[in-house]
C-alpha cells in the first residue's frame, strides 16, 4: 500500500489562475490585494451585542511583494487543506488571504467553500461585500488581539513566518525562535556591559 498523497498541488500560477476564474465567475473583482495575519483588524461591532467585525490595514506593517506565492509555497508542503479566501472588496480589489489547516476538510459548498480535492485546495470567494481599510494608527493599535471568537482567517500566515523564510530559508521551530531572541539579548547585554 502506497503512502503517496491522493492529491497533487499545482504550481502557484495554475492555482492563482483557477482562483481568478472563480472570482470572475462570481462577478467579483479579479485583481487581488493579498494580506497576512498582521493586516487583519478585529474590532468590537457596536451594531451587534458581543459582536466583532473585521477590517484590514496595509499601512502599518510591511508586506513582501510576492507574499501570496511565498505563502502558497510554504503551505504546499503541509498535508492540510489550503484555502484561497476572499474577505471582501475594497477600492475595486478583492482582499484575499491564503489559509491552511485540517479544519477546512469539514467545510464545503454549504459554507461557501468550493473544493478541489485533487489539489487539496478550496476556494472561498465570499459575498459581494465591502470591507473597510483602517488608516488611523490609533484604531490599528487598539484592535482586538484576544478575547474574540476564533475565525477562519486565524489560520493565515503571519508576517514573522515569511521573514524567517526569507532569512533562514524556512520557518523556525519555537526553540530556534527562542534561541534567536536569546542571542540578540546576549549581544545587547555585551554592548551595554562593554565586554
Amino acid at each position: 500500500m502506497s503512502d503517496a498523497p491522493k492529491y497533487q498541488r499545482p504550481a502557484f500560477d495554475a492555482a492563482l489562475q483557477e482562483w481568478t476564474k472563480v472570482l470572475n465567475g462570481c462577478g467579483l473583482p479579479t485583481k487581488c490585494e493579498w494580506i497576512l495575519d498582521e493586516n487583519l483588524v478585529f474590532e468590537k461591532d457596536p451594531q451587534h451585542a458581543g459582536g466583532v467585525k473585521v477590517s484590514y490595514q496595509t499601512q502599518f506593517t510591511l508586506r513582501p511583494k510576492d507574499l501570496a506565492q511565498m505563502t502558497y509555497e510554504f503551505f504546499t508542503h503541509d498535508d492540510a487543506r489550503m484555502v484561497f479566501y476572499r474577505l471582501g472588496t475594497s477600492r475595486g480589489k478583492s482582499i484575499c488571504l491564503l489559509l491552511c489547516d485540517p479544519i477546512f476538510e469539514t467545510r464545503g459548498p454549504e459554507e461557501g467553500f468550493l473544493r478541489r480535492d485533487d489539489w487539496l485546495i478550496s476556494f472561498r470567494p465570499g459575498a459581494q461585500t465591502e470591507i473597510e481599510e483602517v488608516t488611523e494608527a490609533e484604531r490599528y493599535k487598539s484592535r482586538l488581539i484576544s478575547g474574540r471568537p476564533l475565525a477562519d482567517v486565524d489560520f493565515c500566515m503571519p508576517l514573522a513566518a515569511l521573514r524567517e523564510m526569507e532569512v533562514h530559508g524556512r520557518v523556525l521551530t519555537p526553540y530556534e525562535r527562542f534561541g534567536v531572541k536569546m542571542i540578540g539579548a546576549w549581544q545587547r547585554w555585551q554592548r551595554v556591559s562593554g565586554e
